[in-house]
């Protein structure tokens, strides 16, 4: 289906909302982009394009910070609150996951609890600025409270798939070969581009399918 386009206004400003439908929908994604970048984020763009194809609704958030035409983000806290603001106003009658990357992936680890999301899917999650390990932001990932899918680069300096403990209750990973925080790989790693997103997709559909889907 063709995507839809809405803004809707939030307690930040306004903010838009691209749909993209399932024809039998069992679950309705919310999306958000990073700190540095906008939606048209290569895993935010191959996740809208291929999931709708197997039952998922995908809907991308783009902040008011971006949608006002600001260079930086708005502080973590201001993130959140759009982002709630934007699963409330969603008109979906399937379960709700929420996501998104990198600084996305933060807001919706600490909504997913109080939306009473079925999941959390964070995309590069920034378990710490880059060579500052000690400023870990594992507890977010932590307070999900929801199933949680991390879809993290092998080479992500905001976080290497070992950082992250294996204790961490409720929390899968998928692991992206040579992929750094934007989830590109070079030529070095043995898989194209293309492969590279194949497995963000893979990942996330057998994810849904087994934590929300019931299969």
């Amino acid at each position: 289906m063709t995507p839809t386009t809405r803004s809707i206004d939030t307690p930040q400003g306004e903010a838009r909302l691209v749909s993209h439908r399932a024809r039998s929908p069992f679950v309705t994604l919310l999306l958000s982009h990073g700190a540095g970048g906008g939606i048209d984020a290569r895993d935010l763009q191959a996740l809208a394009d291929r999931l709708p194809r197997h039952g998922a609704n995908v809907v991308l958030l783009e902040q008011p910070w971006r949608v006002s035409g600001r260079k930086v983000a708005t502080p973590p806290p201001t993130l959140d609150v759009a982002l709630v603001a934007a699963a409330q106003s969603l008109r979906f009658r399937t379960p709700l996951v929420v996501g998104g990357r990198s600084a996305g992936a933060r807001s919706a680890a600490r909504s997913a609890a109080g939306l009473d999301a079925a999941g959390c899917l964070a995309l590069s999650f920034p378990l710490h600025p880059p060579g500052q390990p000690w400023k870990s932001r594992l507890d977010e990932l932590r307070g999900a409270g929801v199933p949680t899918l991390v879809v993290q680069g092998e080479n992500d300096p905001f976080g290497r798939p070992e950082e992250f403990p294996g204790d961490l209750e409720h929390v899968d990973f998928a692991v992206v070969p040579g992929g750094d925080h934007g989830l590109r790989v070079p030529k070095s790693a043995g898989i194209s581009q293309a492969e590279a997103l194949e497995i963000v997709v893979e990942s996330t559909l057998e994810w849904l399918v087994r934590e929300v889907g019931g299969g």
